[in-house]
């Protein structure tokens, strides 16, 4: 099934359910799908590539907003978009945890070759790809850092 047509289920029991914050969530997935599918050159579906760039997007989006309404002492706005990060994190590939990615990340890294961070782009480039989806730009680009520069 569609990322799509699984949104609208969902919202049709959210709706059903009166449950407000999965609402929220759920009408900004959807009207992200509908931005994508009219925007130009879009065909009619989406590939499953597409949808996980998009919902990492509404996820990376909320988690810039936490940041900005924590600093201004926004507590009651953070905690919606926490809200929403943590229902539409329900439609992405379980995240790799952080010695995983290290891991990960390490053999990446022994395969180029690369010894300082001089390399830094072409590991990240290589590890972004493998690992879409899968782990957060920020947390896969501390730890080529993490592991590229010398102790």
């Amino acid at each position: 099934m569609s990322l799509e047509l699984t949104i609208n289920e969902n919202l049709k029991k959210a709706m059903l359910a009166k449950d407000e914050k999965g609402l929220r969530a759920l009408r900004a997935i959807k009207a992200s799908i509908l931005l994508a599918k009219t925007a130009e050159g879009a065909g009619e579906t989406l590939s499953e590539d597409t949808e996980m760039k998009l919902l990492q997007k509404l996820v990376k989006q909320r988690r810039d907003s936490i940041d900005i309404f924590e600093q201004q002492n926004r507590a009651d706005l953070a905690q919606k978009e926490k809200e929403e990060v943590e229902v539409i994190e329900q439609y992405l590939p379980k995240q790799l945890d952080p010695a995983e990615l290290k891991t990960i990340i390490a053999a990446i890294i022994s395969q180029l070759g690369v010894t300082n961070i001089s390399g830094l782009g072409q590991v990240m480039g290589v590890a972004s790809k493998q690992l879409a989806g899968k782990a957060d730009g920020k947390a896969i680009s501390a730890i080529v850092k993490e592991l590229l520069t010398p102790q």
